[in-house]
């Protein structure tokens, strides 16, 4: 492939469950969404796209950070935010993630980019979770789809899917609620 594979962070989200924001919330002495650019970048990533919305604020790290200045309205406005900030460069995929998956690793990131696929989603024991891999030639299509909080699953429920198993070196629950 000419092009690279980008990382998307959807992390515009008020966090309603959760109590705010979850981009800011320092686990483990590391905010969330500087976690999970790192992961990408771990996995060699390039360049990285964060999109904030219901919190703002520096993400060092980020090669770029756009703000969904309609981030209510769902995750749908992020991702389509984030692509439309993506054709600008040269990557020809993009692996996207949410700011709040905690049990995600590198190595589960690396599958995604190493399945050869341009339309691929992590699977967990067989279930499909996140992350997920879109091939340029399909921006157009997820961000026709992406609508409120369901993002590209209508999409990914019309085509056919790569589903990668990285169940063995991640983790795919999202926190919902601040740890105790």
């Amino acid at each position: 492939m000419s092009g690279s594979t980008a990382g998307l962070v959807l992390a515009a989200g008020e966090g309603r469950r959760f109590g705010g924001p979850k981009a800011p919330y320092v686990l483990d002495g590391e905010r969330l969404v500087d976690r999970a650019v790192h992961l990408l970048r771990d996995a060699e990533c390039e360049p990285v796209v964060v999109v904030l919305g219901a919190w703002v604020g520096r993400v060092d790290d980020a090669d770029i950070t756009v703000v969904n200045a309609d981030w209510a309205s769902g995750m749908g406005s992020s991702l389509r935010l984030g692509l439309d900030t993506l054709v600008g460069t040269e990557a020809d995929r993009v692996v996207v993630t949410l700011v709040d998956l905690p049990g995600l690793s590198p190595e589960a990131v690396r599958r995604l980019v190493d399945s050869g696929s341009d339309l691929a989603q992590a699977a967990y024991a067989g279930e499909r979770g996140h992350p997920v891999l879109l091939g340029r030639g399909h921006w157009p299509g997820v961000r026709d789809a992406a609508d409120g909080d369901r993002g590209a699953r209508a999409y990914l429920a019309a085509h056919d899917v790569a589903l990668v198993e990285v169940g063995d070196v991640a983790s795919g629950e999202d926190l919902d609620e601040r740890p105790a």
